[in-house]
């Protein structure tokens, strides 16, 4: 089987629940579907250092649908093993600083799997930067020690909603590979949708996974990546091509894949595809439409919308009632402040209220919209789901029905 051909191939299988022998098989069965894991990662030596990066956001529990489900994680070390690769170490640098990754993999179940497998965490507390001078926006990374010592990544993915790129997939996950506080300095300095996805997109170029596999089972829906809702899609995804992998998503969720910023990026730097792809099925091979028909959830909540770009040009006028911007939950905000450390702007854009603060309530996150970016950390990172993103109506009704 030609490269060319597998890059472009997506392997689907149906799992319903996450049952560690049913895991266990339908993870198999999708690199069977691609060849077998020795054709797959036929050019990476047995006694090659891989590095399995699971998504591994915050302390919540795997129910919450938030990281990585254990029982996949588990299911790639072991076929990994099964098939000789037996120098392993898994980890993440999730997105608050403040607590170690290592605790966050036990608190997300993720630990007592890997342990089980005699996988050890790696070294993700510790950093390096990298000069990167072809890349499109980003000419330098600081990269997690443990990355660069490897010979390889085994990207394992959680498919969710993502309010700043839409969805994060495989594509997004590899941010993972980013050292501690760096990210929340890459969110200051990419602040836009569009920028964001080419820097993320560079990040890619450069740590280039040997296999991405998504955790499609349960995934999460509406206010991701950390505080939406759990929604079961009831699919393995593997695939050697992150950008047909998170297209297959895409279509399973009626979202168009070029308006995720993250796909255009990627596939602009030439990483992938979300045009030719086949999706490979135990029933047989199918296109991304034929796919979405049989597995797909077209009531799935996710923004849909063009995001009002080159054709608004003669109703500008509507662009300040068609924007979306975070907002403050006062009756589940317990005032913790990791918003405020999670947001990158100089000064801060959200603040915890004090006495005279001008009304602001009492130990109750608020904004300064003025210096908001609308990147979106403070809600990816609010552990209580304290922070969601306000729609006005005209957004709603433009982001399923305007085709603008």
């Amino acid at each position: 089987m030609e490269k060319d051909m597998r890059k472009s191939r997506v392997a689907l299988v149906k799992c319903e629940s996450y049952e560690q022998e049913k895991v266990d098989m339908a993870v198999r069965k999708a690199a069977e579907l691609l060849g077998g894991l020795e054709e797959i990662l036929g050019c990476v030596e047995k006694e090659s250092r891989l590095v399995i990066k699971p998504n591994l956001l915050a302390k919540c529990p795997p129910e919450k649908a938030c990281t990585t489900h254990p029982a996949v994680f588990r299911a790639v070390g072991r076929l990994l093993q099964e098939a000789g690769f037996s120098n392993l170490k898994y980890g993440d640098s999730p997105g608050n600083p403040m607590i170690r990754p290592e605790r966050i993999a036990e608190e997300c179940g993720l630990k007592e799997a890997a342990d089980s497998l005699g996988i050890p965490f790696g070294n993700f507390e510790e950093g390096e930067t990298v000069g990167f001078p072809q890349g499109r926006v980003a000419d330098r990374f600081v990269i997690c020690r443990e990355i660069l010592d490897a010979d390889g990544i085994i990207n394992v993915c959680k498919m969710k909603t993502h309010q700043l790129e839409r969805i994060t997939g495989a594509v997004k996950n590899t941010f993972g590979c980013v050292f501690g506080v760096n990210k929340a300095s890459s969110h200051a300095k990419f602040s836009t949708a569009e920028t964001f996805a080419k820097m993320v997109a560079d990040l890619n170029v450069l740590v280039s996974p040997k296999l991405h596999v998504m955790d499609g089972i349960l995934a999460m829906e509406g206010n991701g990546p950390q505080s939406g809702d759990p929604v079961k899609m009831n699919v393995i995804l593997m695939s050697l091509d992150p950008v047909a992998m998170d297209s297959l998503f895409c279509h399973l969720v009626d979202l168009r894949p070029e308006l995720a910023p993250t796909n255009a990026a990627a596939a602009e730097a030439g990483l992938g595809t979300y045009e030719s792809v086949t999706v490979v099925t135990e029933e047989g091979e199918m296109t991304l439409r034929e796919a979405a028909e049989k597995y797909g959830n077209s009531d799935f909540n996710v923004q849909r919308g063009k995001e009002y770009k080159g054709t608004l040009h003669s109703i500008r006028f509507l662009m300040p009632l068609l924007q979306k911007k975070p907002v403050v939950r006062e009756d589940r905000c317990i005032g913790c402040g990791i918003c405020v450390s999670s947001c990158p702007v100089e000064g801060k854009a959200i603040h915890i209220g004090k006495d005279g603060t001008g009304g602001k309530s009492q130990g109750k996150a608020y904004y300064d919209y003025g210096k908001c970016i609308k990147c979106y950390c403070c809600q990816e990172m609010c552990p209580e789901n304290a922070i969601t993103v306000k729609k006005s109506l005209l957004a709603k009704i433009a982001d399923r029905k305007w085709n603008i």
